[in-house]
Formats: structure tokens, C-alpha cells, sequence
């Protein structure tokens, strides 16, 4: 029985991408400073007969750095993507028999420490949970994937090392591994010591007077720091963070930040501890910017548009930081301002991705997509239910290699008739851009 029916609370907003086999660039002016090595993409279709490819609404994506592999989530199946030299992506279902019946809300992560990747499905106040080690070879299947009170809409699945302390005690796995969910009130993280086996009761990362709306994906630092992102902390750009394996949280907030847009801010974390926090950043009634705040140290800095004014509208922010300078900030954009979640919105959307190899202080902006084949014309929705405009859901997935090439995951709306002048077929193809050109995200591998 398929119900993917994903995060019924949701407040508003959304956005998606485009593809084909070849991805052209078109750069945009960085916001300041020098340009800093633009990225080149190629981007890779899955087949339309591989059951559940138009299916790909808020994608997830992993990636194997021990045998390069990417696994991606999206509605009740788990692809295995493999690459080819020239970057090309190839698609094999992998899907574990708990998390491919039936679930709400889906949501992967692979841990680039151990390469196990982990796969939930939301259902009812917990979560299905099946693990892999092998690239979806085999299974570990967990029913009870969650921890106590961890309810019950918009779960997130992350981990990392342990933070040390006197609590950071693995049991038969290196890493420890948080299952984070919002409960309407609140929002609650609960850790597993043993792999996501078995999880711990669920803690209080923020409460309604702290954060509203719903929080994005748990994503944790080197040190075992570990941050959960919220749009809407007493009006600003926030984040939920634990030096402590989840035990305690508190909330921090981005100065001079905005809470209009509806997208989940995304957290990104560089070798020695830096967070790149990107987030749509209201420009007003004219739509919203791509923002970036880095926190070295105690405090986040003031936002920082990528795009330097020309992108009018942003969905679907992710980060996914490398070297402790180097981040890449992935979104969708059009130039069109106004209400992108209109029925009437005219708006043309691409997938666009910001660089920084100087910690933050200069970006370079390009098109990852191919010129010319959007990946949503129209509204994108992210209120729920079945709007015609929501075929994007929620999110889309970003990651990195173990070469610093960045990997993005998302669904496209527009197929070949759309995109050769159409109008938008309200689609959802599973769909991979692979970085190929430009600056690594590891300088090891610059060139």
C-alpha cells in the first residue's frame, strides 16, 4: 500500500531541477570577490522504466566513498547509482522489502566514515529504518526505527562521530547515528550507540517558544558537534545544536536573517568545524534571495547573497561543505519575482550551485542544468496535500564524493516536450547532477 503522502503540516514553498545527459554552465557574477573556480555538472536522467523513477519528489542522497557508489531515496525506493568516467549515472533498484511497502515521509543518509547508509520511512508516530553496508546488497531492517517521543511528522536520519564525552561510547559501530522529528509543539532528537539498531528517548531540541514550522536534516561535525536547521526561530534563521551526543541543545539564531520563505534553511560542515548554513532569505514581497551564514567560532554572520540580487526566488537550499574553506551551497532559482506558489506564477526554474574555496568570503555562482531544459516551469508548492503545483514536494539532496566532487539529487518536473516550450508536465523524474569540472571541495584534488 503506497501512502507517501510527505510532511502533511507543512507550512508553504518548494522548489525542483532540471536535466538531461550534459549540463551547460551559465555563470553568474559572484556576489563579491574574486570568482572562485566555477563547477561544471553532468546530469543524469533515471530511466522512465525503472518503476518509481517519476516518483522522485524530496530525494535523498548518499554517497559510498569506499566504493564510489550514490544511493538515492525518494518515495518508496532506494536506487543505487553508479558512475561512469565521463560522470554519467546509472540506476538499480535497491530498495529493502520493510521500507518499499508503504511509509509517508522518506529520508536516507549515508555515513562517509563507516559507507553504511541508512534508509527511514515515516509511519504512523515512529519510523521504518533498514541499513546497509554494501550498497543495498543486503538489508538490516529495524521496524522501530526511532526513539521515544520522537513524533511525528518530517523525521530526519544523520550521524557522525561521537563528541567526546563521557557519553560518546559506541556499541559494535564507530559512529553515533540521531533520528530527529517534529512534533507539531516541539521538536525531539534521539540517538542510537549501536548503528541505528536500537534508539534512545527522544530530547527536546527546541521548543515552540524557540522555533516554529518544521526543521531540516540533522547533520553532524567532525568534533561529533551536531546541528539540526530551522527557518523560523523567533523570526530568524536558527539552528538546534549538541556538544554532547544529543543529550542538550540549544538554539542559535543568524543576525539580521528573515523567516518568510517556506523552505528548510541546510547546514553543511568543513574539516575543522566551520558550518555553512544556506537558507532563502526574504527580499520582500518581490520573493526571496540565496543566503549563506558561516559560524566559526560562538556566532553566525550576517546573511550573504550568492547570487548577488539576480535570483528573485529559492527553493530546496542544501549545503555540503569539504575542506573547512571550501562549501557548496545547491538551490533552485528563477529569476522571476513574485509569489512562486501561485497557480499563476510564470516563473522558470534552474538548479543552481554557489561555490566557496576562501571560507565563505567569495562565491561563484553557476547553472547546473542545461540550458534551456528547466527543471519546473510554474509554482512550486510546498503546503501540502495535492496541489497541483507540489509534484516537487519538499527538499532535494545534496553530498560529496571522496574526490570533493559534489553530488546532487533531485526530482525534475519538465520533460522534453515542457522544455521544448511546453507547459510544465508536473513530473518528478529521479534525476543525479554529478560535479565533473571546477574546484574540488578536497584541494588534494584540485585539477
Amino acid at each position: 500500500m503506497h501512502l507517501h503522502l510527505p510532511c502533511r503540516t507543512r507550512r508553504s514553498r518548494s522548489l525542483a531541477v532540471a536535466a538531461l545527459t550534459a549540463a551547460a554552465i551559465v555563470a553568474i557574477a559572484p556576489s563579491s570577490g574574486a570568482a572562485t573556480g566555477a563547477a561544471s555538472y553532468v546530469v543524469t536522467h533515471a530511466p522512465t522504466a525503472l518503476a518509481g523513477s517519476n516518483d522522485a519528489g524530496e530525494p535523498s542522497i548518499g554517497s559510498d566513498w569506499k566504493t564510489g557508489n550514490a544511493m538515492y531515496q525518494s518515495g518508496l525506493r532506494t536506487f543505487r547509482v553508479g558512475f561512469d568516467p565521463a560522470g554519467r549515472a546509472s540506476f538499480t533498484d535497491k530498495s529493502s522489502t520493510l521500507t518499499s511497502q508503504q511509509g509517508l515521509d522518506p529520508i536516507l543518509f549515508t555515513d562517509h566514515r563507516t559507507n553504511r547508509t541508512f534508509v527511514s520511512q515515516l509511519l504512523g508516530a515512529c519510523s521504518l529504518m533498514a541499513s546497509s553496508d554494501d550498497d543495498g546488497e543486503s538489508w538490516t531492517q529495524n521496524p522501530i526505527g526511532c526513539g521515544a517521543g520522537t513524533v511525528a511528522d518530517h523525521q530526519t536520519v544523520g550521524g557522525g562521530p561521537f563528541a567526546a564525552t563521557p557519553t560518546g561510547v559506541g556499541v559494535g559501530y564507530p559512529d553515533i547515528t540521531y533520528y530527529c522529528a517534529q512534533a507539531i509543539v516541539s521538536a525531539e532528537c534521539a540517538a542510537s550507540h549501536d548503528g541505528g539498531r536500537t534508539y534512545g528517548p527522544g530530547v527536546p531540541i527546541s521548543s515552540a517558544l524557540d522555533c516554529g514550522g518544521l526543521h531540516g536534516h540533522v547533520m553532524v561535525a567532525p568534533d561529533g558537534t551536531a546541528y539540526v536547521p530551522n527557518g523560523d526561530c523567533g523570526g530568524k534563521q536558527g539552528v538546534s545544536v549538541s556538544r554532547d551526543n544529543g543529550l542538550t541543545w540549544t538554539v542559535q539564531t543568524v543576525p539580521g536573517s528573515t523567516t518568510q520563505s517556506e523552505s528548510d534553511p541546510a547546514i553543511g560542515i568543513g574539516a575543522a568545524g566551520t558550518a555553512y548554513l544556506g537558507f532563502a532569505q526574504s527580499r520582500g514581497s518581490g520573493g526571496t534571495s540565496p543566503s549563506v551564514s558561516v559560524r566559526r567560532g560562538g556566532a553566525f554572520s550576517a546573511p550573504y547573497d550568492v547570487s548577488g540580487g539576480r535570483i528573485k526566488n529559492v527553493q530546496f537550499p542544501r549545503v555540503v561543505a569539504g575542506d573547512d574553506d571550501r562549501a557548496t551551497f545547491a538551490f533552485l532559482g528563477t529569476t522571476t519575482p513574485g509569489d512562486d506558489q501561485a497557480a499563476g506564477f510564470a516563473g522558470t526554474w534552474d538548479l543552481y550551485t554557489s561555490t566557496t574555496l576562501d571560507g565563505g568570503r567569495s562565491w561563484s555562482t553557476t547553472q547546473a542544468n542545461p540550458v534551456g531544459d528547466p527543471v519546473q516551469k510554474g509554482c512550486i508548492f510546498l503546503g501540502g496535500g495535492s496541489n497541483p503545483c507540489r509534484n516537487l514536494l519538499d527538499f532535494m539532496g545534496s553530498t560529496v564524493d571522496s574526490r570533493g566532487n559534489v553530488l546532487i539529487g533531485y526530482a525534475d518536473g519538465c520533460d522534453a516536450t515542457c522544455a521544448a516550450g511546453g507547459a510544465n508536465n508536473r513530473g518528478a523524474l529521479a534525476t543525479v547532477a554529478k560535479q565533473t569540472g571546477g574546484s574540488s571541495l578536497f584541494a588534494a584534488y584540485d585539477g
